[in-house]
């Protein structure tokens, strides 16, 4: 048996540069999107696609190479939470749009809230956890 060496220096600093990139690189979702549809338009963390198939194709397509934690369906267009993404596709003429967007650009403060279980808020500003409020006792 082999007896097991400590990382040198240069290792640890190969070792920890690796782990950076792996943990701060673009999520599987986001990279799917973009390998898979035609981008429409980008405004900052919000990028937007286009599919030939009709909503349902495309949200099965999806949802079979990425499974999201939580999905929903809402007057026709279909929501996908995953980790730090929303995805939403809806209808358009000749096939759907697909738009994902970073959580922290609306997710956290409750846009998605109408959505019910999975798509609530989870910071303490959107009324989970402790903080104190009306009917609480004092």
């Amino acid at each position: 048996m082999a007896a097991v060496r400590p990382l040198t220096r240069a290792g640890a600093v190969v070792l920890a540069v690796l782990l950076l990139a792996a943990c701060s690189g673009t999520s599987d979702v986001r990279r799917f999107l973009a390998d898979t549809y035609q981008p429409e338009r980008s405004d900052g963390d919000t990028l937007t696609y286009s599919s030939d198939d009709p909503v349902g194709t495309t949200v099965t397509r999806i949802v079979e190479r990425e499974q999201p934690a939580a999905r929903q369906a809402d007057g026709g267009a279909e929501y996908l939470r995953y980790d730090d993404d929303i995805v939403t596709v809806s209808a358009s003429p000749g096939g759907s749009t697909i738009r994902i967007e970073d959580l922290d650009d609306g997710y956290r403060g409750g846009a998605f809230i109408f959505l019910g279980p999975g798509f609530n808020p989870g910071s303490p500003a959107g009324g989970l956890g402790g903080g104190g409020g009306p009917g609480d006792v004092k």
